[in-house]
């Protein structure tokens, strides 16, 4: 379960850095990713993120696309597959849309 959950964009953008990293962490568990995107910000909608996140997924290396896998919990698929960063691209996305909830993410209680 994610920590940051329905947050939406605009709150994303404007967390503190160390909280954005961890967010981010949260959706692919890779520490240079998760500084790399919060170091974007802000971004002007949700497509802008996610394609940042491909983009810097497809920087990472081998070793680090397996760890990330590996640190998601995400069995059945190694970074000796093809695979591997399509499969790790769709968890992200999928995290990423959970932790930004609705566009104008969830009110605060």
């Amino acid at each position: 379960m994610l920590m940051h959950q329905g947050i939406g964009l605009d709150r994303f953008n404007t967390l503190p850095h160390g909280r954005a990293v961890h967010a981010m962490f949260e959706c692919c568990g890779n520490v240079t990713w998760a500084v790399t995107l919060a170091d974007a910000r802000p971004y002007p909608d949700r497509d802008a993120l996610l394609a940042k996140a491909d983009v810097e997924l497809l920087a990472l290396s081998t070793a680090d696309l397996e760890w990330a896998l590996e640190s998601i919990v995400h069995e059945g698929i190694s970074c000796g597959d093809p695979r591997c960063a399509a499969e790790l691209s769709r968890i992200t996305k999928e995290r990423i849309s959970t932790m930004l909830g609705p566009p104008e993410g969830y009110p605060e209680y």
